[in-house]
C-alpha cells in the first residue's frame, strides 16, 4: 500500500471480528514503532503485548472503573472484541540518564531543563507507527487512554514498574462493522486553518491568490 493511501484510511477501528492477528504481524509493528524518532537516541519506550483471550480481559478487568463493569458501555463493549492490546509505556529515567551522559552534560538530570516531556511525546510517535503499520496489513487498531484512576491497578496486575508510564493503550485486530462516533460528522479542518506561514495570522498564498 503506498504512503498516502495508509495515512488516508487510518481511522480508530472500535470493533473488531475476533479473528487472532498473527504473531509476525504484531511484531512488525512493534519493530516499526522502534523505528520512532527519539531525543537524543534515548529510546526510553517499552511495549506490553496482551495477546491471549486470558491476559486481554485482564486488561479490561484492570483498567475499568468498578462502576462501569457491571454495564459496559458500546463502545467498550466494540473495545473488547479485540483480540491484542498493546500498552505503550514511557520510560523518563532514560532520558534523563541519556542527557548526563558526556556528549549531552546536563550532569544535573533536572527535568525542569526540558521543554516538554519528550519521553511522552517520543512513545506517542512509536503508538502512530503502530497504527499506521496496522492500516498497511489490513488490520484496524485504535488509540486510547488508561483512565488515571485504574493506573495502579494496571501496574499490579501486569508488574508494570513504576518508572514506566503507561501512555494509552492501543487494540489491534481485524475490523468489524461499528456505530458511527459522534467525531465522524465533524469534517477535517483544512490546511488554511491550521497552517501558518512567516507569521501566525498571515493569509495562506491562495487567500492572496497566489
Amino acid at each position: 500500500m503506498e504512503f498516502g493511501d495508509v495515512v488516508r484510511r487510518r481511522r480508530m477501528v472500535r470493533a473488531y471480528d475476533g479473528r487472532p492477528v498473527p504473531r509476525a504481524l504484531v511484531d512488525r509493528m512493534l519493530e516499526h514503532a522502534t523505528h520512532a524518532p527519539s531525543a537524543g537516541f534515548s529510546q526510553g519506550w517499552a511495549f506490553l503485548v496482551l495477546d491471549s483471550p486470558e491476559d486481554v480481559t485482564r486488561f479490561w478487568e484492570a483498567t475499568t472503573p468498578p462502576d462501569r463493569a457491571a454495564a459496559p458501555s458500546r463502545w467498550q463493549r466494540g473495545m473488547r472484541t479485540a483480540p491484542v492490546v498493546i500498552v505503550p509505556l514511557a520510560h523518563k529515567d532514560a532520558y534523563l540518564e541519556r542527557y548526563a551522559e558526556p556528549d549531552k552534560g546536563w550532569t544535573d538530570r533536572d527535568e525542569a531543563r526540558w521543554a516538554v516531556p519528550y519521553w511522552y511525546v517520543d512513545t506517542a510517535m512509536a503508538s502512530l507507527l503502530i497504527l499506521l503499520t496496522a492500516v498497511d496489513e489490513g488490520l484496524g487498531a485504535c488509540f486510547f487512554g488508561i483512565p488515571p484512576t485504574r493506573t495502579a491497578a494496571f501496574r499490579s496486575t501486569f508488574g508494570v514498574p513504576e518508572a514506566y508510564d503507561p501512555i494509552g493503550a492501543v487494540t489491534v485486530g481485524y475490523r468489524a462493522e461499528d456505530h458511527v462516533p459522534s467525531s465522524r460528522g465533524r469534517a477535517r479542518r483544512g490546511l488554511d486553518e491550521v497552517v501558518h506561514r512567516g507569521s501566525w495570522g498571515l493569509p495562506s498564498d491562495d487567500d492572496l491568490g497566489m
